[in-house]
């Protein structure tokens, strides 16, 4: 019998929060660093839903500006350099500066020139750039180049091109850099908040019960943090399903064909 896809991710998680359970009470019994997942569900309880959903929904809408404006402008750099490829090195460099740069080191620059929410928006921005830029880019050059050159024989250019082929051909691999960006925007979201000069949010409710050493809160809002991650990864995974049927088709022919 076939055995369904889900059930491997979920025999993980139950194996996973067993492991915890027999660590917590065995090796850090006692230190109170790891409590048990009873203890943190007992705490969710006390909290209530709505502790959780408002640091949360804070946190998303910039994690979700910042998934949009970075992604946006790795788009329209991937874009940009396959219409004009002499832009090809600055853009190349610009991925790498912004991959290498680490983002507790702008961070405090950004939150002293614009304040606020700005660094929560800017970070997040700038964790999906390179994703996003460097899967765009490898799509957009794997176009069939049959196909390339039938629009250039009917005195198509490189706009009509990239409209009529590349962008179709692109988007798997697209949708692929945005599934790992999701989490990546969340990420840099809650870094943002980690550096101040706001009141709410889950990075400030994190930095609050550590200070508190509110050991159960803590680590109910990481798995918090964990599990809005991984709904932004299936969505993303979901949606491109559905815009990209011929991506799974064709995954699932290979699968097949390597077995056989």
């Amino acid at each position: 019998m076939k055995r369904p896809k889900w059930l491997g991710g979920l025999i993980g998680v139950v194996l996973i929060i067993a492991a915890w359970a027999v660590l917590a009470v065995t090796v850090f019994r006692g230190s109170g660093a790891v409590p048990t997942p009873l203890a943190v569900l007992r705490q969710f309880t006390v909290d209530g839903l709505g502790f959780y959903w408002r640091n949360m929904s804070i946190t998303l809408n910039g994690a979700l500006l910042g998934f949009a404006w970075g992604n946006g402008l790795a788009l329209a750099t991937a874009f940009l350099v396959l219409l004009v490829p002499k832009l090809d090195g600055v853009a190349n460099q610009l991925a790498v500066i912004s991959y290498c740069i680490p983002l507790t080191a702008i961070g405090p620059v950004i939150l002293v020139v614009l304040g606020g929410r700005a660094p929560t928006v800017f970070l997040a921005a700038m964790s999906v750039f390179f994703t996003t830029l460097v899967g765009a880019l490898l799509g957009l050059r794997a176009a069939d180049k049959t196909s390339l050159d039938l629009i250039q024989a009917y005195g198509g250019g490189r706009l009509k091109q990239m409209t009529k082929v590349r962008v179709i051909a692109a988007l798997p691999s697209i949708f692929a850099a945005l599934r790992i960006a999701a989490p990546s925007a969340l990420l840099g979201a809650i870094l943002g908040e980690y550096l101040g000069g706001i009141d709410n949010g889950i990075g400030v409710a994190l930095t609050a019960s550590q200070q508190a050493y509110q050991v159960p809160r803590t680590w109910g809002l990481a798995l918090a943090c964990g599990l809005a991650a991984g709904i932004g990864y299936l969505l993303i995974g979901l949606l491109g399903r559905l815009v990209t049927p011929w991506s799974a088709g064709s995954s699932k022919t290979s699968a097949d064909g390597g077995r056989a």
